[in-house]
């Protein structure tokens, strides 16, 4: 049963180490403590802040990030859509260009036909008059006969006349 009741010597030694002990605590190491739990705690306070600021950032050049590509985007349909434009304007004014040189050729070649047109009927009309002068002489050389005998002369020199 001793260790029940208390020694009163063993109270007051312990009591009294253990206000020394408060007091050198206090004195010496209870502001250091304090002060390195205050400084832990403003260091802890200012990287959540940081971290707050960090994250607030991040969502900021998120948003950013996604109205520059919606703006990408704009920016890629309006050169798609103008490109488009350009492409069907160029084919458009080849298309043109080619019609043009197309009619340019066909008035060139129907000029050249009917040059050689001109050129052949002149050139009918001058063996016509030649095979007329010829058939004109023939016909002086021959006494003038009944006219039927004539006719028969210009059928026959006709037919022996080629037109090829």
């Amino acid at each position: 049963m001793e260790l029940l009741t208390p020694d009163p010597g063993l109270v007051f030694w312990s009591g009294l180490t253990f206000l020394i002990l408060v007091f050198i605590l206090r004195r010496y190491a209870w502001k250091p403590i304090l002060h390195a739990i205050k400084v832990r705690e403003e260091t802890i306070e200012f990287a959540l802040e940081a971290a707050e600021n960090a994250q607030k950032q991040t969502a900021l050049l998120e948003k950013n990030r996604e109205q520059m590509m919606i703006e990408a985007k704009r920016e890629r349909n309006k050169l798609l859509k103008e490109a488009r434009r350009i492409k069907k304007e160029i084919i458009s004014d080849a298309h043109n260009a080619a019609q043009l040189e197309s009619e340019k050729i066909m008035e060139s070649a129907r000029k050249e036909i009917e040059k050689e047109k001109e050129e052949a009927v002149h050139e009918l009309r001058k063996q016509l008059a030649l095979m007329s002068v010829d058939i004109a002489g023939k016909l002086l050389e021959e006494e003038l006969k009944p006219t039927s005998r004539q006719m028969q002369l210009i059928d026959r020199y006709l037919d022996e006349v080629n037109f090829s």
